[in-house]
């Protein structure tokens, strides 16, 4: 789906569906996002237009309403379809849907678009459908009732974000900034994504999952965060980092920094350094001429098999692979 200029004459096309009782911030996340995705030239990668059924007004949650330009047939040509979260209807209270909308969802999505949800919009598309037998997320507050209504989805409500191949799914309102900027990033490689945080002015990514926003006890006062440890490894991924290092950089125990870690990020400190040391390794890739073999040891990975072997795991591709998917300059010298 790269939009590249030498690969496409055209923005990539995404149609955002408002259904009545549409979350306000939900609905202006994709065109404020995906607007600000442009390659060297600012040339627009996307072009991102809002549609309800008929064409017609709704309301928003917010207690205004949106009068869109367009109807269900913007889904006909879209390349990606956004379903922004709902506060209300018949999706989200009974798990039924309008048969016409229910009908344009499935259309699009066979005819091979990519179809993403925010928030409590998980419930239109499985309303549709389009999510039985498939991982997906929504606001933690609604798993319940998503569960109740959607027994055959595999729901996890723990994390702010699932790719399912075609299907993609998004947590509580804030999660769809960070789904539209994963999405720039799979489309585009993390240097545009990363510009389109700054405009945003929004972190490119967040650590951890929404297990982290679920209501719970406030921590006492006196309780310290992990947050220097996690800033303090960061700066030396290239070196081996150790558990009891962390913490000692914490100043707690092992066995409290650890719970206190997972507390804060969603993860175990060891996935997170992984996680980390990925990240970077992919925007290396992107943005470097170094070898997989160099950009492995400043990585922390030790040698281009292993990370090779962890790159393959996360996304699915060799960094060669990668590498001429991001940054394709024939000139590199792959390690």
């Amino acid at each position: 789906m790269r939009n590249n200029r030498a690969m496409t004459l055209r923005a990539h096309r995404i149609a955002v569906l408002a259904l009545d009782e549409v979350v306000g911030l939900d609905l202006g996340t994709p065109s404020q996002v995906f607007g600000t995705a442009r390659d060297a030239d600012d040339t627009d990668f996307y072009e991102v237009k809002v549609c309800t059924p008929g064409g017609r007004a709704v309301r928003s949650a917010a207690g205004f309403q949106v009068l869109p330009d367009h109807g269900l047939e913007l889904l006909d040509t879209a390349d990606t379809v956004i379903i922004p979260g709902i506060h209300g209807g018949s999706a989200l209270a009974t798990g039924d849907l309008d048969p016409e909308v229910a009908g344009a969802l499935r259309s699009a999505y066979e005819r091979g678009a990519r179809m993403m949800s925010i928030c409590t919009g998980a419930f239109v598309l499985a309303a549709a459908g389009l999510l039985d037998g498939r991982r997906a997320t929504t606001h933690w507050a609604y798993a319940d009732r998503f569960r109740q209504l959607h027994p055959r989805v595999d729901l996890d409500p723990d994390v702010l974000f699932i790719v399912d191949d075609r299907m993609l799914s998004s947590a509580g309102v804030a999660a769809g900034l960070d789904l539209c900027l994963h999405v720039i990033r799979l489309d585009h490689g993390s240097e545009v994504a990363n510009r389109a945080a700054r405009r945003c002015v929004v972190p490119p990514w967040r650590d951890g999952g929404q297990a982290q926003y679920i209501e719970r006890p406030v921590p006492k006062p006196s309780d310290t965060s992990t947050a220097s440890a996690r800033e303090w490894a960061r700066q030396r991924l290239h070196e081996p980092v150790a558990l009891r290092d962390l913490a000692e950089q914490a100043r707690m125990s092992v066995r409290t920094f650890t719970r206190r870690f997972r507390s804060e990020t969603g993860l175990s400190p060891a996935q997170w350094l992984l996680q980390q040391r990925t990240d970077h390794a992919r925007l290396l890739l992107e943005t470097t001429d170094l070898t997989v073999e160099q950009i492995a040891h400043r990585c922390g990975f030790g040698t281009a098999a292993a990370l090779r072997q962890q790159l393959h795991q996360r996304i699915g591709v060799a960094p060669s692979t990668y590498r001429r998917t991001f940054h394709p300059r024939p000139e590199l010298v792959e390690g």
